[in-house]
């Protein structure tokens, strides 16, 4: 098994070099790979960094070098390695990827690891790990390893931290070889996603049990702004067959500034993807900040909640549920596929439920008449007068989705089956079933 070493040879060779060594004890090959641009690499790579740039195909590359602009060459080379290590990948040349940087080299070898699938081992040590790694990390599952000290020489603390980086890739390359060679696990289920926050984790896991006993998979997303882009990745990929979107928080902080937002393009992929969809404004009573210290002072007099000593809740105030149910009325009035609002009138999180400290109904009525107001008429609105983790909200949400997805598997899959019969492009076997038996029986839950 084979692990690339990718980094930057002219400034931190010697370290790739101890890391290597390290990963050849632990019984693993290493492939160096030099990304360096401004001077001559230190140590003899395995592949050249202009044998990167030629993944790239670039005719501009050898002008940008010439230029010996730090910035111009940090990108160039970053995309140039994201091309590499894709066809290594595909050409099943590298099995992990490991490697040492400060903040040019994270931002080269971190660019190439979020080119690589989610599952395939990806370690980056990096001075930047402790900080804000979303610019870094995206939507991918890339391992952050603090470096302590920095980048600069092997010495008592960077020695341990480098061995113990080596054998974990090295771990991580042989967990992902167990799994390839474990007996095969057959799972054709059509995948739903879902997305809970702590506040919205009752609802979600009942609703879960109801859809994988209908015979989907379920795969969960925390609302923590990374898990909603991630979320949104998925969809857009075309591999999803339906939204659970029960827990919407991720607007409220990008709207009022909270640190969990995932971005102006949340609920957009469903829209894109047509593909059925349950909506529920879960969590949207809380934006969520740091420790206490971190809340900026123009919020200074709203009511807020400690969550734990690094999580501090603030309250949404009327106005601000006002304008977070026109967005999601606007983004949802963009879907074509079938999708259902579902309303707990009782609590839109734990702590919003009576008697709680996040409970104000003129919030909540306002975020509710919003989005009753500015959805499109055809679009069903279900209120409960429970609150979100009541069961019977949950099993409202399951079924309704549900329901959809077995009629919008009929208005697809049968215009396209008569098609295609009448094309001649399907022809029956001795013993083969109708597509419209097979429906029924997925109606039928058989």
């Amino acid at each position: 098994m084979t692990n690339a070493i990718l980094g930057t040879f002219d400034s931190k060779g010697p370290e790739h070099a101890f890391i290597a060594a390290a990963i050849r004890r632990g019984g693993f090959s290493p492939l160096l790979i030099d990304v360096g641009s401004l001077d001559t690499p230190t140590i003899t790579p395995d592949i050249t960094r202009a044998e990167v740039l030629a993944a790239l195909n670039s005719p501009e590359a050898a002008a940008i070098l010439a230029r010996r602009d730090r910035g111009e060459c940090v990108t160039l080379m970053g995309r140039a390695a994201a091309s590499l290590v894709t066809s290594l990948h595909g050409a099943s040349r590298i099995h992990g990827i490991i490697s040492l940087g400060g903040g040019g080299g994270t931002a080269i070898a971190t660019a190439a690891m979020r080119a690589l699938p989610i599952g395939f081992p990806k370690l980056m040590v990096s001075t930047l790990a402790s900080g804000q790694t979303a610019p870094y990390v995206g939507t991918t599952d890339i391992t952050m390893m603090p470096a302590i000290v920095d980048v600069s020489g092997i010495n008592r603390v960077s020695r341990a931290i480098f061995e113990n980086a080596a054998g974990a890739i090295c771990g991580m390359v042989a967990a992902a070889d167990s799994r390839r060679t474990a007996p095969a696990v057959s799972s054709e289920k059509p995948l739903i996603v879902a997305s809970m926050f702590g506040n919205t984790t009752a609802c979600v896991t009942e609703a879960k049990k109801i859809l994988e006993a209908d015979g989907y998979e379920v795969l969960v997303f925390a609302a923590t702004g990374a898990g909603g882009r991630a979320m949104e990745a998925l969809i857009a990929s075309g591999l999803v067959a339906g939204v659970l979107d029960i827990t919407t928080t991720e607007w409220a902080d990008e709207l009022v500034g909270g640190v969990l937002t995932a971005g102006p393009e949340r609920l957009d992929a469903t829209a894109k993807a047509k593909i059925p969809a349950i909506v529920a404004p879960g969590c949207l009573d809380m934006v969520n900040f740091g420790e206490p210290a971190s809340v900026p002072a123009k919020f200074a007099g709203r009511l807020f909640y400690h969550h734990n000593p690094q999580v501090t809740l603030m309250r949404t105030t009327p106005e601000e549920c006002a304008q977070l149910g026109r967005i999601l009325a606007e983004k949802i009035n963009r879907y074509t596929a079938p999708v259902t609002v579902l309303l707990p009138l009782g609590a839109i999180s734990v702590i919003s439920a009576p008697g709680k400290p996040f409970h104000s109904p003129e919030a909540d009525a306002a975020l509710f008449t919003a989005l009753r107001q500015n959805l499109r008429p055809d679009i069903p609105v279900i209120e409960h007068a429970v609150e979100i983790n009541d069961p019977l909200f949950a099993r409202a949400c399951a079924e309704a989705l549900l329901g959809q997805l077995k009629g919008w598997s009929q208005r697809i899959l049968l215009p396209e089956f008569a098609r295609l019969k009448n094309e001649g492009a399907y022809t029956a076997r001795p013993g083969d079933r109708d597509i419209t038996d097979l429906i029924s029986d997925d109606r039928d839950g058989r």
